[in-house]
């Protein structure tokens, strides 16, 4: 083959070699990080508004000291003494709040509480200065932002309307640094609440993934107040969001500055190629991140591939193998049923299958928010002894963390708060009892790799379900937490289990002989005369 001809080959290898990357989706080699946003927060914003708060008891105002050190940065401590004061005072109900990188806005009012303490009234009732909700059930800050819980309880709340619920209704709060950057077709949407405008000229409320939320921007950090409920009629145990309103609207009435501590400016975080395994997996495979069992998506419409790994986790089951798949449609293919683990690879991605569930990520709007995992079947005969429970496997905390869950809830949430991750890992169907009595519940500390329960099949009430788990992800945008695909970022982490890189349906590399064909005729042609010749 002459010099033009091996130039035109090499040219046409190289073209053809490329093509999968830019055609569909992009290589399996090239999961990646998040792209994360980090906000700059207005501290002496936040020194103007507490001292108007604090000098409204002016019996406790002189507790506070505004004149900071002079020529400090905005983000140095020092230059905030009275921030310092106030999370030394608060700590006590909301512990670690002076972790927090942004001003919490909490339903507390503290200079009500010191005034009443400094009255001689010993121990005040929390609810009283907290717009009637009880103590916090969560309360966690860390170098993104903070978190918190706060439930009213059935008959709670003057003037808010009669109807009694069957059980508290809690509201969430977040506010944080970091905002993930999301290709979002709902970010943005909502509609103003009049009722709030002076006090948050930006707010938006909307119904969005099972929850009514509030999102606005305070000092330079976005914030969202949610609460779970139906976008449907009232329901005997269930609230309805137009119920909600009321509820999530005193508590926004209420927010005061109840804490934070300045720190350095944060810079924002690129999104690069995530780490993976270089060995590759003699049997790990599956299937592209979007490629759902055909037609099982919500109004028959796809997947939603998603390449991102959110996190650097553990893979949430204690052992391998393990299997990722729909466990409510289709049945699997005999051609993917052999070699060593039968009936486990490929995995298949279900984030889109047809579900009830709002998931805005989803082209149909809805979908099942997360994956299914169950372990692999028993091989024959291994219950005579007794060394394969399938049922019995170990749930494991994906990453150190603080778990988010109150008493019965079939749902545990690991809340993750680093200086460069603001991300939620919830796990669904294991035994409520059982969390009950094992102590996962709100504000416990699990380290990565803990158990933290084991399959089940609950849901709502024992057998309501098949037995598995279901795993999802949400990351923290300005719209709150979002559910996103954890197919790929399931991937890598079980590649780190099993320590091998596992191969994608679709993409094995082609014969020598498919080459050949593929080539172009005048390439083939002229190496054919010139091999002639020689």
């Amino acid at each position: 083959m002459d010099t033009k001809a091996v130039r035109l080959l090499s040219r046409w290898l190289a073209a053809f070699c490329l093509l999968p990357a830019g055609v569909a989706n992009v290589s399996a080699s090239e999961f990646r990080t998040p792209s994360i946003t980090a906000v700059r927060v207005e501290w002496r914003a936040v020194l103007d508004q507490l001292r108007t708060e604090i000098n409204s008891r002016p019996a406790i105002a002189q507790r506070f000291t505004f004149a900071g050190r002079q020529r400090m940065p905005a983000w140095d401590s020092r230059s905030a003494p009275a921030l310092v004061q106030l999370n030394a005072i608060n700590s006590a109900l909301f512990a670690g709040i002076g972790r927090s990188p942004v001003p919490v806005l909490l339903p507390f009012d503290t200079a009500a509480y010191l005034e009443a303490e400094a009255g001689g009234t010993q121990t005040p009732a929390v609810s009283r200065y907290q717009a009637d909700f009880r103590p916090v059930d969560l309360f966690h800050a860390g170098p993104s932002g903070y978190d918190a819980v706060f439930s009213l309880d059935p008959g709670a709340g003057a003037g808010l309307p009669s109807r009694t619920f069957a059980r508290p209704v809690e509201v969430q709060i977040s506010g944080s640094m970091l905002v993930y950057d999301l290709a979002d077709p709902l970010s943005g949407k909502g509609k103003p609440v009049k009722s709030l405008a002076a006090q948050y000229p930006d707010m938006r409320r909307f119904i969005r993934e099972g929850h009514v939320r509030y999102a606005f921007t305070r000092f330079g950090v976005p914030y969202v107040v949610s609460i779970q409920c139906l976008d449907s009629a009232p329901r005997t145990r269930r609230l309805a969001c137009r119920e909600a309103y009321p509820i999530a609207e005193r508590f926004l009435r209420a927010l005061r500055i109840a804490g934070g501590k300045p720190a350095r400016p944060r810079f924002d975080i690129s999104s690069g190629i995530a780490e993976r395994p270089t060995a590759a997996s003699p049997d790990f495979t599956y299937h592209p991140s979007g490629d759902i069992i055909a037609r099982s998506g919500a109004r028959k419409r796809g997947g939603h591939a998603d390449l991102a790994v959110y996190s650097q986790i553990r893979f949430p089951l204690e052992k391998a193998p393990a299997l990722v798949s729909s466990q409510q449609y289709g049945t699997r293919k005999s051609g993917e049923r052999q070699g060593p683990h039968r009936g486990v690879y490929p995995w298949r991605d279900n984030f889109c299958e047809a579900r009830s569930f709002q998931v805005g990520q989803c082209a149909a709007g809805f979908g099942h928010q997360g994956q299914d995992i169950r372990p692999a079947p028993c091989p024959p005969n291994s219950s005579a002894d007794n060394t394969c429970h399938p049922r019995k496997q170990a749930v494991v905390a994906v990453r150190d963390g603080v778990v988010i869950r109150s008493l019965k809830q079939q749902a545990a949430t690991l809340q993750i708060n680093t200086s460069n991750e603001h991300i939620r890992f919830r796990y669904m169907h294991m035994n409520p009892s059982a969390m009950d009595a094992d102590g996962i519940l709100n504000g416990r500390r699990v380290a990565e790799g803990e158990k933290i329960g084991v399959v089940s099949n609950y849901l709502d009430f024992p057998n309501g379900t098949s037995y598995h788990l279901h795993f999802d992800v949400q990351v923290f945008t300005r719209d709150g937490w979002i559910w996103v695909n954890p197919y790929t970022t399931l991937i890598a982490s079980y590649e780190r289990l099993i320590r091998g890189r596992g191969r994608e349906i679709g993409t094995e590399p082609p014969a020598a002989a498919a080459v050949a064909h593929a080539l172009p005729k005048d390439v083939l042609r002229h190496s054919a005369r010139n091999g002639s010749e020689n």
